[in-house]
Formats: structure tokens, C-alpha cells, sequence
């Protein structure tokens, strides 16, 4: 007995979120590892995948290496965008929650090391690593302005920013993060 899919092409909804899984092993894999130290048949295992699957789906890694920051990068601004977006919801709140998903779940011994890996390895990545951090800014700033004004708006975003990158240094741990980033807020906010 065949299966009902038997002779037809997969998906391309199974082709994308095989994708997406691939992706998101190859972060964790190239985050574990580092990116010199990280081959192409690690990746392919921890994506339960065969490494001429892999080939298939990347021709090398640094195509690799590019996509899965790409990816998560974009994952973390879509989130952000969301999340500023919903004014039915207290600024501060919002606020928190948006530099949660930008930088909060960075937090942690291997979450840490991914981060290293993209700020180690801005050849690689090429303008992603400037757009998308600027294109925070500008989303953190708009928000800000909503209720502040355009004129401070800028200026708070900025140091809301830098107390976020000081306190994901600090932290040991993702809640001692939005605990201080909360009361960061607050008084920035004010």
C-alpha cells in the first residue's frame, strides 16, 4: 500500500519549514561550535538531515552561516515589529517586551555564544548586521515618539539601547535582564 502522497512533489509549506529547521540547527550548531569549528556534517546531524541534503539545500557554509543568522535576525524583528504594534498595550510594556525579543533570549551560556558568533563573523554576513540593528532603532525610536515626541525620542531609544547591551553583558540570567531593563524603562519612559 502507497501513501496517499506517493509520486507527488513535497509541499512547499514541508520544504519551508524544513528550511526553518535546518536554520535554526545550523544557529545552534555554528553558537556551540564557533564558526570556523563548525563543519557542514555537524550541522547536517543536529538537522537530522543527510549532509548532500544539506549541500542541497546550501551549497557552502558560508551560505549556511549567512541564512541562519539572516533568518534569526529577521524572526527577532518581526517579533519586535509585532509587538510595538499593539498600542492597546501600556508603552513600558511593550518596550520590554520588544527588547525581550531582541536581546532578552540572548541570555544564557549558548544563547550568549551566538551572539559572539554574528559579532564575530561581520565579513560573512555582509550588511544584515547593520540593517536589522538600525531598523530596531528606528522601531524602538517610533514608538517612543508616539507618546514622547519626535525630539527626545531618538535620544531615549538610544539609551534605552545602550542600558539594554550593558544590562545582556551583566546578566546571568534572561528574568535578572528584564528585571533591570524594566526599571531601566521606567525611568527613560518617564
Amino acid at each position: 500500500m502507497s501513501s496517499p502522497d506517493a509520486g507527488h512533489p513535497p509541499s512547499p509549506v514541508a520544504d519551508t519549514d524544513r528550511r526553518t529547521l535546518v536554520l535554526d540547527s545550523a544557529m545552534v550548531t555554528f553558537a556551540r561550535f564557533g564558526y570556523r569549528k563548525t563543519s557542514m556534517e555537524e550541522v547536517a546531524q543536529a538537522a537530522r538531515i543527510s549532509r548532500p541534503g544539506l549541500y542541497f539545500l546550501f551549497s557552502s557554509k558560508e551560505t549556511l552561516f549567512r541564512a541562519a543568522v539572516t533568518q534569526a535576525l529577521e524572526r527577532d524583528i518581526t517579533a519586535v515589529e509585532h509587538v510595538l504594534a499593539d498600542t492597546d498595550r501600556p508603552l513600558p510594556e511593550r518596550l520590554v517586551e520588544a527588547f525581550d525579543h531582541w536581546a532578552g533570549r540572548y541570555i544564557g551560556p549558548l544563547t550568549r555564544d551566538v551572539a559572539t558568533v554574528i559579532e564575530d563573523n561581520p565579513d560573512l554576513l555582509g550588511e544584515i548586521v547593520e540593517t536589522t540593528p538600525r531598523r530596531f532603532e528606528e522601531l524602538i525610536t517610533a514608538a517612543i515618539a508616539v507618546e514622547s515626541g519626535q525630539e527626545a525620542a531618538p535620544l531615549v531609544a538610544q539609551t534605552m539601547i545602550s542600558a539594554s547591551l550593558g544590562l545582556k553583558h551583566q546578566a546571568t540570567s534572561r528574568e535578572f535582564y528584564l528585571d533591570r531593563l524594566k526599571v531601566a524603562v521606567d525611568l527613560l519612559v518617564r
